[in-house]
């Protein structure tokens, strides 16, 4: 009677382990289905990016000094050789304007991080002899686009230079294969009011309506539906 007990008991314990492990299995199939119909993702950061690579280090390396245009909401980072106490990162105010301890206020907005350099560089010469000025862009905050809906990974991206609908839905990841391909459209506004803008995937990657691959401005939303 012992041993039928334990036979009994070991094949209960057997049985509740399986079912365990096929509940996690399901579980983790189910996450993985839901990843595929694409899950959206509240703004661009190292999670989109490449394992291994680093959000801040991409933008600084995609960000032509000599050509981007500084805008609100930007952040800066100002590195003054030698002067550590100097040394922070800064956001560009509405009005275009950062602070900086010796300078005080200074307006950078509608410049290049290579003339805020400069310029930053002659209003500390009264201060500092002979000052070593670097500026990077370190979050681009003021050029950005969106995208949502059935898109593999939807959210906010940065214009680092000009950018069709076509090319944001190839740097998304693409549309899901639930997305109505047919209509998509850009959401735009102009003057306070709501523009939309059609665009018929399936035709333009066929080299039909090309006109509507238009390019997008800051604040531009495409969505996937």
């Amino acid at each position: 009677m012992t041993n039928r007990k334990q036979v009994f008991m070991l094949g209960a314990v057997l049985a509740a382990g399986m079912t365990l492990g096929l509940t996690a299995w399901g579980q983790q199939e189910s996450s993985s289905h839901r990843g595929k119909k694409g899950a959206e993702a509240p703004r661009l950061s190292a999670s989109a990016l490449p394992a291994g690579s680093d959000w801040r280090q991409s933008v600084k390396a995609a960000v032509n000094p000599n050509e981007y245009i500084v805008g609100e909401a930007d952040i800066l980072h100002i590195d003054v050789w030698k002067e550590p106490e100097l040394n922070q990162s800064v956001v560009v105010r509405p009005d275009g304007k950062i602070s900086l301890p010796l300078v005080s206020e200074v307006k950078v907005g509608g410049m290049t991080p290579a003339q805020i350099q400069q310029l930053l560089t002659e209003r500390l010469k009264a201060y500092i002899v002979s000052p070593q000025v670097t500026v990077t862009v370190t979050d681009i905050r003021s050029k950005s686009v969106y995208i949502t809906g059935e898109i593999v990974r939807a959210g906010e991206y940065p214009m680092l230079a000009p950018m069709t609908v076509l090319q944001l839905i190839a740097r998304a990841g693409g549309v899901s294969p639930y997305a109505n391909k047919k209509s998509i459209f850009v959401l735009r506004y102009m003057d306070g009011k709501p523009v939309r803008y059609p665009f018929n995937y399936n035709s333009v990657i066929k080299g039909k309506n090309v006109g509507q691959d238009i390019e997008l401005r800051p604040g531009d939303t495409v969505v996937v539906p």
